[in-house]
């Protein structure tokens, strides 16, 4: 299994510490992601969690809607290379060839676009999310607040984001972390695509802002209510709004901000 985290010797400067000190960094390599044995994209991680990783991207992607649709997700050669194959059924691959063409998605061909076209082209791969449940503030925002308890490997090193969901009970479903915000909201939602339990997810809690991707995973995920440490981009805003989704994040009186989605909010 490989290591998370790598213990190094440092100086500081501006301390009573005279003598070098170990410390201790979060481990960060390459992932390359294959589908039907085809390189497909090379993502920046923390190790760990490469089967969900890759079940959660590959959803976010739009290459599978429902876990049965993988056929196998496997290391190619062994755990101890950072290259996953994900395949999918026969009657599944005919339905995404122009996405392994990288032609037709939005993750593949967002740059040189403007964020009207973008939106218009995500609305056509992504269905708005149901209603749902009526959400807590406070309960939302308790639970952002105790998010960092959670975050083992933040705790050791103050390097890692992370995505906790929840059920409308606010139970916790899934957490995962890593340095890209991105992989962790992957990760996390991987686990419970994977165990055929994503349909309890209703409310998401980040670390980080909110970017029109983590958006368009948690869109993917069915996911409504997303609450993140800062603010959301505004085309973040846009696309959330499109797809009756609710954003939220703490502001400076103690309270919450809430972008969209109102009617969403108790």
């Amino acid at each position: 299994m490989k290591a998370i985290l790598k213990e190094i010797k440092i100086k500081t400067i501006g301390s009573a510490a005279l003598e070098p000190l170990n410390i201790e960094l979060i481990w960060e390599e390459p992932l390359s992601i294959r589908v039907q044995g085809k390189p497909y994209a090379v993502v920046m991680r923390t190790p760990g969690e490469e089967y969900a990783h890759v079940a959660g991207f590959c959803l976010g992607e739009g290459i599978v809607d429902e876990p049965e649709e993988i056929q196998n997700i496997a290391y190619c050669g062994g755990e101890d290379t950072n290259v996953v194959t994900l395949t999918v059924v026969p009657e599944r691959f005919s339905k995404i060839l122009h996405i392994l063409d990288r032609k037709g998605f939005v993750s593949q061909t967002s740059c040189g676009i403007c964020g009207k076209e973008l939106i218009q082209d995500m609305r056509q791969h992504i269905e708005p999310v149901p209603d749902g449940p009526k959400v807590s503030v406070e309960k939302s925002l308790n639970t952002l607040s105790g998010l960092k308890e959670l975050q083992v490997l933040y705790q050791k090193t103050r390097a890692t984001h992370a995505a906790a969901i929840y059920t409308q009970d606010f139970e916790l479903l899934s957490i995962a972390e890593d340095v890209g915000r991105h992989n962790a909201l992957d990760k996390a939602i991987g686990k419970l695509f994977l165990d055929k339990r994503l349909s309890l997810g209703k409310i998401l809690i980040l670390s980080s802002r909110i970017s029109y991707e983590l958006v368009q995973k948690a869109a993917r995920a069915r996911i409504p209510f997303v609450l993140a440490a800062s603010k959301p981009t505004s085309l973040a805003v846009e696309l959330a709004s499109n797809l009756n989704m609710t954003l939220a994040s703490p502001n400076y009186e103690g309270g919450v901000n809430i972008y969209c989605g109102f009617d969403r909010v108790a």
